[in-house]
């Protein structure tokens, strides 16, 4: 028997923030406030994530400038990792830098190599203002990384450049859903 809800079970699909929005290229604000708001907001990101089919989401990528993001993601052994962080802070990116397929939820349908570090580590806290510490390698690591870059008003083609970066932004600019 299963303890506790699924996380998202009880949010509301949220419309995703699309590149372009300015909400998703700046900095977001800290949480001060760790009520029932701040519990609302995860689980809308979750259902919103799930839903969209990613593996994490901030909150600027619904519209809210908050520092907050919700992750259900694998390490590159399978080992699922699942929770949210807020008031996230990367404070360790290192180990070989490898060059993936990275995609975004807000840059829907597209994807592109993107330099990112094997190993993270980021601090923060839970909804209920527990701090906490997420250790994250492989693919997980990507993911932390991608979310804390949300939150410093980055996403995942600010990091890409030359013909990578060319080819994108032409497959944005075609792209259904661009404004």
């Amino acid at each position: 028997m299963r303890h506790g809800s699924i996380p998202g079970s009880r949010g509301r699909v949220r419309p995703l923030t699309l590149l372009g929005d300015p909400v998703l290229h700046a900095p977001c604000a800290d949480v001060t406030d760790f009520g029932p708001e701040l519990s609302r907001l995860v689980e809308d990101l979750f259902a919103t994530m799930y839903a969209a089919e990613g593996v994490g989401l901030a909150a600027n990528q619904v519209g809210e400038s908050l520092r907050v993001f919700v992750y259900d993601c694998p390490d590159d052994e399978d080992v699922r990792h699942l929770g949210h962080v807020v008031n996230p802070r990367l404070v360790e990116a290192d180990g070989v830098t490898i060059r993936g397929p990275e995609g975004c939820l807000s840059l829907p349908g597209l994807e592109a190599g993107t330099e990112r570090y094997d190993h993270a580590v980021v601090e923060g806290f839970t909804a209920t203002g527990k701090p906490i510490t997420i250790h994250g390698t492989g693919f997980f690591a990507r993911c932390l990384q991608h979310e804390t870059d949300h939150l410093e008003g980055r996403v995942y083609a600010d990091h890409v450049t030359g013909r990578r970066k060319r080819k994108l932004m032409r497959q944005v600019a075609k792209s259904s859903w661009r404004r």
